[in-house]
């Protein structure tokens, strides 16, 4: 799965998102996770850096080949041991229920069928192990809902590497059978217009 201009832009830009706030809300995602993790679409690494000791492993996995590239980069600076590797949120290469944790952080945007992605999620899980999510969302009525509306029927998912504004992912871990136990709701960046401003953030049993 190749997005070489996006791959590139996304790699330059995540850092400043980081530093405007990005970096805190990926130390909330992971804060207390414990044992073995799988990252579904990992990025070029942004959260491995936020990763708590507690963490026995990590399998980061990312289809997009220079932002894979990237990661492996990242992962050797990592506080915890990460593997990165090829594979797609729809067919996850990880063995049922060998996590405790699969962390699914601004991936399920671009993913072409939610509810295939986390029924993979729900497969590699341990019963009772844990879903932490960190993702833009549609927004609830209004004039941003008619934009991302738009932006979804139009270029922005050609332009932004499979990315779709408006979907209701916090509906859709519910009706994968996660039940979720925290959720935040915020909008990031909260000073400038974005039509992919409305985030979730928080965690769900399987």
């Amino acid at each position: 799965m190749k997005h070489p201009i996006f791959a590139r832009m996304y790699a330059r830009v995540r850092p400043a998102m980081d530093r405007e706030g990005a970096s805190e809300h990926r130390r909330r995602l992971l804060a207390g996770a414990v044992g073995r993790v799988v990252e579904i679409g990992a990025g070029d690494g942004g959260n491995f850096a936020h990763y708590p000791a507690e963490v026995v492993s990590v399998l980061a996995v990312e289809p997009e080949p220079y932002l894979r590239a990237q990661a492996r980069e990242s992962a050797v600076r990592a506080p915890v041991p990460v593997e990165v590797v090829e594979g797609t949120a729809e067919r996850l290469p990880a063995g049922d229920a060998s996590a405790d944790v699969v962390v699914v952080s601004l991936v399920l945007c671009s993913v072409p069928d939610q509810q295939v992605a986390l029924a993979e999620a729900a497969r590699v899980l341990r019963p009772g192990g844990e879903l932490r999510f960190y993702e833009h969302v549609a927004a609830d009525g209004g004039r941003l809902e008619t934009v991302q509306r738009f932006a979804d029927a139009t270029v922005w998912s050609l332009l932004a590497g499979g990315c779709h504004v408006h979907r209701d992912t916090a509906a859709a871990i519910e009706a994968a059978g996660f039940v979720i136990e925290e959720i935040d709701r915020f909008e990031f960046p909260a000073d400038r217009p974005n039509p992919a401003r409305p985030h979730i953030l928080g965690r769900a049993r399987r």
